[in-house]
């Protein structure tokens, strides 16, 4: 096969690239930026380009036979520039995978498209229920997807939950630097909320299975999470105990510390948005049974497991993945603290 993959340089795309190229497809990757040192060799082709422009879409798109749309907006990027790169990007993405006649577009989702469900674990058929710029524009970027299944593309939906592996930062680079330099770790209020997350392999693989599947099998909606998972506060503890300082998970009051942090968050003092700050406060999982059901879906990784080998390779890259020069532009830098990492002194 001849697969286009958009967002090719991030760190879902480049490990969707890796996987598919290892499998013996031919690769043609989009994205703003060049790919990483050291990435996918033959078989790979890299255009630089935005996936809101047709003309390179033109180019990436000509004789493949299929389309993975990983290229994405994160929740902290200004409300404006979210829209224009999830709506106005799938659009252009749907628009030219139509034109070119592809068969088939894998559309890499999200779990927001939920907002914060009450019901847990949330099913495929939770009804949309955005509650901020971010998750407005998935779930209005996913009916449109929809919309070109409904007009016969064979499109697989994939929500994944928030997702982790080798190259993996933003926020997670807040805990493992405090734990590596043995500071304890604070969490709102006692931590014991179940919070499901994923390695990206797992996710990886489940955009290789809906590429194979047959089309009545892969035309369809699914949750993407692991299986095995605790709470926040055992996570988080998994990797101070792994970082070997004897730290510990510290709980915040749970009112006062979410003020505090919206008001920073308000004023760009502090990377954590808003729907962060108010999903932290429930369990948070969905229903991965039709995943398992139709797909054969079985994630080898659990919770603890992802999130302590992203902090293996953290530990391993540290000398580059905490620069100052990063931007935190992408889930590939570590965001910048902002006046949190003043606040590490106290812990």
């Amino acid at each position: 096969m001849v697969i286009a993959v958009t967002g090719a340089a991030g760190m879902l795309g480049a490990s969707v690239v890796a996987r598919l190229v290892a499998d013996g497809a031919e690769v043609v990757g989009v994205d703003l930026r060049e790919p990483a040192p050291g990435g996918p060799a033959g078989g790979y082709r890299h255009l630089v380009g935005d996936v809101r422009d047709p003309a390179v879409l033109r180019v990436a798109f000509d004789c493949v036979d299929a389309v993975v749309h990983c290229a994405a907006a994160l929740p902290s990027y200004p409300a404006a520039q979210i829209r224009s790169i999830v709506v106005d990007g799938s659009r252009a993405v749907l628009d030219a995978a139509r034109t070119a006649g592809v068969a088939r577009l894998v559309y890499i989702s999200s779990t927001a498209v939920y907002g914060l469900p009450r019901q847990v674990p949330t099913p495929e058929e939770h009804p949309y229920a955005p509650v901020d710029p971010y998750s407005t524009a998935k779930a209005d970027a996913e009916r449109l997807a929809i919309g070109y299944r409904d007009a016969g593309l064979v499109l697989p939906v994939l929500r994944p939950k928030t997702f982790l592996g080798p190259g993996r930062m933003g926020l997670f680079s807040m805990l493992f630097q405090w734990a590596q330099e043995g500071r304890n770790f604070p969490v709102l209020g006692d931590g014991r909320v179940r919070i499901q997350m994923l390695h990206v392999a797992d996710l990886v693989e489940a955009v290789v299975t809906v590429l194979r599947a047959p089309a009545d099998v892969a035309n369809d909606t699914y949750n993407i999470g692991a299986a095995e998972f605790g709470t926040l506060r055992e996570d988080f503890q998994a990797v101070l105990d792994a970082a070997g300082h004897g730290k510990r998970v510290v709980a915040l009051p749970a009112g006062p510390a979410r003020a505090a942090l919206g008001l920073l968050q308000r004023t760009g003092l502090s990377p954590v948005y808003g729907r962060l700050l108010h999903k932290l406060r429930d369990d948070s999982y969905v229903d991965i049974g039709r995943a398992r059901r139709r797909l054969g879906f079985t994630p080898r990784y659990s919770n603890q497991d992802a999130v302590l080998e992203t902090f293996r390779w953290w530990q391993a890259h540290r000398a580059t993945s905490t620069s100052s020069a990063a931007s935190g532009r992408t889930s590939r830098d570590p965001w910048r603290q902002g006046v949190l990492a003043a606040a590490k002194v106290f812990f």
